[in-house]
């Protein structure tokens, strides 16, 4: 039987992925006597079917072990010991590696871990319900309204809850977005992003790989045991065509890709696709209202920053409402809203420009353009200090980032 919402909370939290669950831990981490709750429209039991992975950044691996999840993580979790980055075509021989990354930002701590979405699912849902964050399954929001104070929330199954403040964590495709009135500005990139578990035979010790092919970027990123997840990048159509064809044919093209370094490789999970643009909310926040996570945005995933800067969010909202309420202050006024927008809009802004560019810049065969980009490559594989800032980027240990973020307790 599904649980019953509360008539009323302080935080409700629209989305039951990571960055919703994210959201609504450390809310309840830093102010316990909020109280928040979490409806997710997914059927019982929909996250555990999930067979992807996610590269986790080196910040948000620090947040969630400030939130007390690491230790169910760290069994699950794969260093990324290095990182190759290469430009070629799929038939080509021979793969030049035109950078290389060490993985470490600090010493004994790399810059990213691979972890399967399942297994960070369980454990903030483990943690949400130790911190007493009420979780509503299989129910989705069907209208919001605000007035007097509060955000009057409409539920699927008739429940109606009234709340301070009202989180839009719904992904890439918000619906909670346009009741709210946000706009966005969007485009399609005609390509597909197919992913898919690969196991393979011989170690991978630790290595991730990115080639830059004609089509997009093939990204090869290690997972526990002899196994990696892939995410390929290719037209739309061609995508199509690829998970249309019979077994056989798609593991022979997934070989051209991968190659047999790692010995005989075989598809352990997926394959499945996912269609690829640039999503930006022209507004992160309404009188009561936050976007978080794809909710506010949705980039390439050539970067792997889509979830990180998820991850951003939940911590510099959590942070700003709970502030915020150790002041006094309306958790749900515009003017304290303001101050997470203000925190994450150019940070977005700007992640959502880097990986437009390198897409545009990567995902064709130009001659001038490849060679123009293969000399940038090397340049930048010769200089230690240019180096060493692109992975701390990449890590998410740049800027003013939120305590969360810097391994300190919200």
């Amino acid at each position: 039987m599904r649980a019953a919402a509360p008539p009323s909370c302080d935080v409700f939290v629209a989305g039951g992925g990571y960055v919703g669950l994210a959201t609504a831990l450390a809310v309840a981490a830093g102010a316990p006597d909020l109280k928040v709750v979490v409806a997710d429209a997914a059927p019982q039991g929909v996250w555990e079917r999930d067979g992807r992975a996610s590269a986790i950044a080196a910040a948000a691996c620090r947040m969630l072990e400030a939130l007390g999840c690491w230790d169910d993580l760290k069994p699950h979790a794969q260093p990324m010991t290095e990182m190759i980055v290469t430009d070629s075509r799929a038939a080509d021989p021979v793969r030049p590696v035109f950078l290389t990354f060490d993985g470490e930002v600090e010493p004994g701590e790399p810059f990213a871990h691979m972890l399967p979405n399942v297994e960070l699912v369980r454990a903030l849902r483990r943690r949400c319900a130790e911190a007493g964050v009420q979780i509503v399954q299989g129910v989705g929001v069907t209208g919001l309204a605000g007035a007097g104070g509060t955000m009057t929330v409409d539920l699927a199954d008739g429940q109606v809850v009234r709340s301070r403040l009202l989180v839009a964590c719904d992904g890439v495709r918000s619906r909670l977005r346009d009741m709210a009135g946000i706009r966005t500005v969007h485009w399609d990139y005609g390509q597909s992003g197919i992913v898919a578990t690969i196991a393979h035979e011989r170690a991978h010790g630790g290595r991730a790989e990115e080639h830059f092919l004609p089509a997009g970027p093939f990204a090869i990123l290690p997972l526990t045991g002899n196994r990696s997840s892939i995410v390929w990048t290719e037209t739309t159509r061609q995508a199509e065509r690829l998970l249309a064809a019979d077994p056989l044919t798609f593991e022979h093209e997934l070989e051209m890709r991968f190659g047999l370094k790692l010995g005989a490789i075989g598809v352990e999970d997926g394959p499945r696709a996912y269609p690829l643009g640039l999503t930006l909310a022209r507004d992160f926040v309404k009188e009561r209202f936050a976007l978080a996570g794809d909710a506010a945005h949705g980039i390439h995933p050539i970067a792997g920053q889509g979830l990180n800067l998820g991850f951003k969010d939940a911590a510099a909202l959590a942070e700003t409402l709970v502030d915020a309420h150790r002041l006094g202050q309306d958790i749900g006024a515009l003017d304290v809203l303001e101050r997470y927008q203000r925190w994450r809009r150019f940070d977005t802004l700007q992640m959502g420009v880097t990986t437009d560019v390198l897409n545009r810049l990567f995902s064709n065969d130009l001659a001038p353009v490849r060679a123009a980009r293969d000399l940038g490559l090397g340049l930048v594989d010769r200089m230690p200090q240019l180096k060493s800032f692109f992975i701390k980027q990449a890590a998410g240990l740049s800027g003013a980032a939120p305590r969360l973020l810097r391994g300190q307790s919200v």
